[in-house]
């Protein structure tokens, strides 16, 4: 039993008994090639669930900044038209702040 497990040159080796010959694909390559598809698949369905969660994702904080936008300009506004409200009040509470002082001295006087 010298030669055995050792293979000369040129010799190629002999498929063991219950194997497909040779060029013909076995049948655990086919599982893996089946296999190595669904994962493929699976693969490229997982990236197509994040690109439309992250365009979802986009769209809402799109929304969601518009929203705030347009919050923050109303708001905005109804502030300048409180402040056009208000200016005159304070400018009137100075005048009657003054004319306070003014009938306060003409009372001292009397």
């Amino acid at each position: 039993d010298e030669g055995v497990g050792t293979m000369m040159p040129g010799e190629t080796p002999s498929a063991p008994a219950g194997t497909a010959a040779a060029g013909e694909p076995c049948a655990n390559c086919g599982v893996l090639q089946q296999n190595i598809n669904e994962y493929v698949a699976a693969l490229i369905a997982l990236k197509q669930k994040m690109i439309d969660g992250d365009i979802c994702a986009f769209g809402n904080f799109f929304f969601n900044c518009t929203s705030d936008f347009r919050e923050i300009s109303a708001l905005r506004c109804q502030m300048e038209k409180m402040l056009q409200k208000i200016l005159p009040l304070e400018k009137c509470q100075e005048e009657l702040g003054s004319l306070k002082a003014e009938l306060e001295e003409k009372k001292v006087c009397l």
